[in-house]
């Protein structure tokens, strides 16, 4: 599905016990692709740094239930700068949709420091979109994300199964390269997050595959997550 020449994903949320982890992710493993980016059995490392303006738009877009919302953020690999991408996610209705564009070490360093002018002369309407988002509306780094994300995918319907493990929020620093980074996890109880993201059409055999004890699909934003995490334990 296309809307205003963006393509959009189904995504759905669940919250797992790790013992529905456990027995779910040996159906994955039998039945789908194991994710090329992995570099062990558990997936990958993922690392977020998530902006917002000087309102918390997203944050309150998202605790009050706005439809149309959208953040941004940078977003790292196993703790490397081999990959370093700005992201945008876009969320209508029941849709989403995740715009791209990479940055070099030098750029993401000068973002760090505050330096954006850079941006003025990136083409991308993304990069030209955050410079705004930067000098007109106050978008600056709120809090970074951290988990382990092992990764399944089908070709048929181009579909993308995760479970999200280990969702942690680094409090002491909000540069992702900072080896000093001390990430505090969110949760008390044995709980991962699983997603799955299609674009075509979801087969019935992954159906079958979520149709788990206690499959409760719920609105889940690790970036809210986090952010009201840090604000209830005043680490922020």
């Amino acid at each position: 599905m296309q809307f205003e020449g963006k393509k959009l994903r189904s995504e759905q949320k669940f919250y797992l016990h790790t013992f529905d982890w456990a027995s779910l992710r040996l159906r994955a493993k039998s039945l789908l692709i194991s994710d090329r980016n992995s570099i062990s059995e558990d997936g990958y490392h993922i690392r977020s740094l998530y902006f917002d303006d000087i309102h918390d738009n997203a944050l309150f877009e998202k605790n009050y239930g706005v439809m149309n919302r959208k953040k941004y953020r940078i977003r790292i690999y196993n703790k490397s700068d081999h990959s370093i991408k700005l992201e945008r996610k876009t969320k209508y209705n029941e849709f989403i949709c995740k715009e791209t564009a990479p940055l070099s070490r030098e750029e993401y360093d000068r973002i760090e420091r505050g330096d954006v002018s850079f941006l003025r002369n990136r083409t991308e309407p993304l990069m030209q979109q955050f410079y705004y988002g930067i000098t007109v509306h106050g978008l600056k780094p709120k809090v970074i994300v951290d988990y382990t994300r092992e990764a399944y995918t089908f070709p048929h319907g181009d579909v993308r199964v995760t479970f999200d493990k280990g969702l942690a929020a680094v409090f002491n620093t909000m540069n992702i390269f900072d080896r000093n980074a001390v990430p505090i996890h969110i949760f008390r109880d044995p709980r991962e997050i699983l997603e799955v993201k299609h674009t075509e059409f979801l087969p019935a055999f992954i159906r079958e595959l979520l149709c788990f004890n206690g499959s409760l699909r719920t609105a889940i934003s690790k970036y809210s997550i986090c952010r009201e995490y840090m604000k209830h334990h005043h680490l922020m």
